[in-house]
């Protein structure tokens, strides 16, 4: 009955999002009725629409898909197409530094917003069914498990920092040689050329499927939580999404009027199918290619500083994931065994955000990650990050849109255009 059910529904609305393409309705829309449908079905039918979440599954399996390849040609291709050695070394010097900037400034938001909301005030400890404490790896572990000594290894396993290091290599390889053997390297050149142009292509294939996708993976996550979940982390929850809507509000449009004098709400509107991609698939890494897309072609960005700085801004700095979540979660542990923090362990928390959003790029669950590691730091008892997982699906949608809208105003801002 199930089965028949998820597939009326899906069939429902999969012809009504179809619909509103004929009628040519605007992508961002259709993406946000996707979402809107799937929020409100996943309420109403709950489990009874289990099988939609299939969908879901496959849509993101084709993003991912994309990912390595797409993160290997752009990059070697952005670099070889910079060729001055002197302005790629100033486009990676300020885009870390303005991922790493944005990162600071990100978790003294979550600090403020955390002591306003006064998170986990008045809570009992209790451990979420299924949670396991994270073990914080070595430095020399995570080093080694950044470094490419295996290109192909790192490929299969999806593991991006080793990836862009060995891409780094390459196209850093063909700049020196082409200018002492560029018959050599020109076909070489002219392969990744033509491979990203398919690449391009296949991209657009899979991004039709979005708004459909979108309504898939909504469905499956409002089925699962419901409001008997989110009601005893209700003040996280509010908390972490304040935050993070005042880091893009605030922050982000603050630093494009400063910086480029450009309207951030056309810069938003512009990346707007990035944001909720990310939104959705809650993966920085599965909205790399509508990164890529909505820089280029929405919002003007040269390709060659996009397919840059996204890959790079997907795996350094996380503003939402490496900076406002671990500072809230820091408050919250706080609150919940009593700890008093003061301005040293604040100032403190700010520095061990900023360098662990760069030491556990690496790793696995990054946002679990850098949140032990600041716990861990401060003399926190890390155990306290089990009373949030529950609601941790809710809160890494807001968390990822903020990884995903700060690299790409990065990319503005670093832009020459």
């Amino acid at each position: 009955m199930d089965l028949f059910i998820s597939a009326f529904i899906l069939v429902v609305v999969m012809i009504f999002l179809y619909w509103l393409k004929f009628k040519e309705i605007n992508f961002s829309l259709r993406i946000l009725v996707g979402l809107g449908l799937g929020v409100v079905a996943g309420i109403i039918f709950k489990e009874k629409i289990s099988y939609v979440q299939y969908v879901g599954t496959i849509y993101i399996s084709f993003i991912k898909m994309l990912v390595i390849p797409l993160v290997i040609v752009s990059l070697i291709g952005s670099i070889t197409n910079l060729k001055d050695g002197e302005k790629l070394k100033s486009l990676g010097i300020k885009t870390i530094f303005f991922l790493l900037l944005t990162t600071a400034i990100a978790t003294m938001v979550g600090i403020i917003i955390g002591k306003v909301f006064n998170v986990g005030s008045g809570m009992n400890y209790i451990v979420a069914e299924g949670f396991k404490a994270r073990e914080i790896p070595n430095f020399n572990t995570v080093l080694m498990d950044m470094l490419p000594t295996n290109p192909i290894q790192s490929m299969a396993e999806g593991k991006i920092i080793p990836v862009i290091i060995f891409s780094l290599f390459i196209a850093i390889a063909m700049v020196i040689e082409g200018n002492i053997y560029p018959e050599k390297i020109k076909p070489f050149k002219d392969f990744i050329t033509s491979l990203n142009v398919i690449l391009v292509r296949v991209t657009r294939i899979i991004l039709n499927f979005t708004p459909y996708g979108v309504f898939a993976l909504m469905a499956k996550l409002s089925a699962e939580n419901g409001i008997s979940t989110l009601l005893p982390l209700g003040t996280m929850i509010v908390a972490v999404y304040v935050a993070c809507i005042i880091q893009i509000g605030v922050v982000y449009s603050g630093l494009i009027l400063a910086i480029k004098k450009k309207n951030p709400i056309h810069f938003f509107k512009a990346i707007s199918p990035a944001q909720i991609v990310a939104f959705t698939t809650q993966s920085s890494y599965g909205a790399l290619p509508v990164t890529i897309k909505s820089l280029v072609e929405r919002a003007n960005i040269p390709e060659e500083v996009a397919s840059f700085v996204a890959p790079l801004g997907s795996t350094i700095g996380m503003n939402g994931c490496g900076g406002i979540y671990p500072a809230i979660v820091a408050i919250f542990v706080a609150n919940v065994f009593g700890i008093d923090l003061t301005m040293t362990h604040y100032g403190l928390l700010v520095v061990t955000t900023v360098i662990s959003s760069i030491g556990i790029a690496g790793v696995p669950g990054a946002a679990t990650m850098s949140t032990t590691v600041v716990l861990a730091s401060l003399g926190l008892p890390i155990e306290g990050l089990a009373m949030v997982i529950g609601v941790d699906a809710i809160i890494d949608m807001i968390r990822t849109m903020t990884n995903v809208t700060g690299s790409s105003v990065v990319a503005l801002l670093v832009s020459e255009e």
